[in-house]
């Protein structure tokens, strides 16, 4: 992975290069004037990452802080944490990567954050506290006071998250028929009847629901998980099994539920379920799926991003199901092949909640009691994800500003 990551960042560099090269900065310095005073910072001019900053002085200057997660580093300002990776021509704010002009750039023992930071970033996100003078070259901070702490709602989250609930195939794509499912039950009704229930357990806990689908209507497989956009915290996705017809002798025997994710650990199971859920691209329009090298490669970097987040979610939806279900818990699984995860932005999950093809998962998937009791612990699953991440992130910013 980290082998592939170096090899994006090297064709990422190469394709901006390719776009348009860096311009050196037109003045010599920035001005920085706050409160506390006001201090003059000298540009570097360097022809590959572009006009740079010294972060320390720049931190110095507005009470800011960093530090370094792995091969990122995290600068935070007023609350708000933007993340680097030196060499690289992106900045991660509020868990979305940006692309920008340059570069972040570490000389010796030294971090240089491209101009772009403080003349377009930190003024576009933070527009209430930072302002840009282009004519003057002038960095300004107001004095306005902190806002005041945002209440809490009564599980602990703050205020303003969103959940995208994917229920699974639907219209002409029937998902699979389900050998012990009641007559005329197949995949795509399990999924929308568990998805509308999700909806409104998680509605109970004050949290916003945007869903791919709340009819039997058929939702493009690439377009899904685009419904999951900058300010949705959790894409979730819900499926049912099913082992091939020529296992039929093992139909008694295999049940349970398992978490899908993105992801290079590819095991037989993994890939037996990426085969069966990407069979709904037969039932797509024709379309030339074509996309720019940096876009993927900007795409594969949130996927490495992403895996951390989403693994994390997956497991809160394990323990969770584990207590209601009377399958096996089969853990969770990793595949970059799932058509349906391979477009998503944000933290993205698929949950297999239960076979098909097992009578007791069967009856389980098909029970109006047991399909709300998957609901409540998908609900309590989501919920504890947002509790932790928001411990880690920011002091708690809800939603997309985690």
């Amino acid at each position: 992975m980290i082998l592939r990551l170096l090899l994006g960042l090297a064709m990422l560099e190469a394709a901006q290069a390719r776009a348009q090269p860096l311009a050196v900065a037109a003045v010599p310095s920035v001005l920085v004037e706050t409160p506390r005073g006001a201090i003059r910072l000298p540009i570097r001019a360097d022809l590959r990452a572009g006009p740079l900053l010294s972060a320390d002085a720049l931190l110095a200057a507005l009470g800011g802080t960093r530090r370094t997660r792995e091969a990122w580093v995290e600068v935070l300002l007023a609350r708000q944490t933007f993340r680097f990776l030196p060499g690289a021509p992106v900045v991660a704010v509020n868990d979305r990567l940006q692309p920008m002009a340059g570069a972040a750039a570490v000389y010796g023992d030294s971090l240089f954050l491209p101009l772009q930071f403080v003349s377009e970033i930190l003024p576009g996100v933070l527009s209430d506290r930072y302002a840009w003078d282009p004519a003057r070259a002038r960095l300004r901070e107001s004095s306005r006071p902190e806002p005041a702490p945002v209440a809490r709602l009564p599980n602990g989250l703050l205020p303003g998250h969103v959940v995208t609930v994917d229920p699974g195939h639907g219209g002409k794509d029937p998902g699979n028929l389900g050998v012990y499912l009641p007559s005329g039950v197949n995949e795509k009704h399990i999924t929308l009847q568990v998805g509308l229930l999700l909806r409104a357990e998680l509605r109970s806990r004050g949290i916003k629901v945007v869903m791919t689908r709340t009819t039997d209507t058929l939702i493009s497989i690439l377009d899904r998980a685009r419904y999951c956009t900058n300010e949705c915290a959790l894409f979730v996705s819900l499926h049912v099994d099913a082992l091939p017809t020529s296992a039929r002798r093992r139909f008694a025997e295999v049940s349970g539920f398992h978490t899908i994710i993105i992801g290079d650990e590819n095991t037989e199971d993994a890939d037996r379920i990426a085969r069966m859920e990407n069979e709904a691209l037969q039932y797509e329009e024709p379309a030339a799926q074509e996309q720019g090298d940096l876009d993927f490669i900007l795409r594969n970097l949130q996927f490495n991003e992403y895996l951390r987040e989403s693994a994390r979610a997956a497991e809160l939806v394990q323990e969770n199901v584990a207590h209601i279900h009377t399958g096996t818990d089969r853990g969770v699984k990793q595949n970059r092949q799932l058509a349906v995860l391979n477009t998503a932005r944000r933290p993205a999950i698929l949950v297999e909640m239960g076979f098909g093809t097992n009578p007791g998962d069967a009856r389980l998937l098909a029970n109006r009691k047991s399909q709300q009791a998957l609901a409540t612990a998908l609900a309590d699953a989501v919920v504890a994800y947002l509790l932790e991440y928001e411990r880690k992130v920011n002091g708690g910013t809800p939603g997309g500003g985690r």
